[in-house]
């Protein structure tokens, strides 16, 4: 009987383990799982996609569940500046966007200029689902202080 409990008590630490180094909601986790894809020329209509996984490639990388943008045939992530993976990146950097079972290495540089549009079109796509949250985001025009956008490049 013993054994029984000593191999439940261990799976229990494996499945508690695993849980807290995978991205859950909000929390953000280290692994991004995926099968490792090369990005294509042009990317798949996203505008049913919810939810992403993005992997901030650093010594202690970090994974975060996160809403995407498609906006004229690129990808987007939008966040707010005081976000811990947006610390991470500052101005950009290698990052790994799991789309589903696919998983893209790309690198994320953050728009100093011209980002208002890719705002706009998050917007667009997240207030029918997401109203009361969407609600919460500054306006477009006085988000600068606030958010960050990135390009999602090849």
């Amino acid at each position: 009987m013993k054994i029984v409990y000593t191999i439940g008590a261990v799976l229990l630490v494996v499945v508690i383990a695993v849980v807290s180094l995978a991205p859950l909601g909000p929390l953000p986790g280290f692994f991004i799982g995926g099968e490792a894809t090369e990005a294509p020329a042009e990317w798949q209509d996203t505008s049913d996609i919810d939810n992403v996984l993005l992997k901030v490639v650093a010594p202690i990388p970090r994974v975060v569940t996160i809403w995407i943008i498609q906006y004229q045939g690129e990808l987007y992530v939008v966040g707010y500046k005081e976000s811990g993976w947006i610390k991470m990146i500052g101005d950009g950097g290698p990052v790994k966007v799991r789309i589903e079972d696919k998983t893209y290495a790309l690198n994320a540089a953050r728009l100093e200029t011209g980002w208002q549009p890719m705002m706009q079109a998050y917007i667009d796509k997240y207030r029918p689902d997401n109203a009361e949250l969407v609600a919460s985001f500054p306006p477009v025009e006085e988000a600068g202080d606030q958010i960050a956008v990135f390009h999602l490049k090849r």
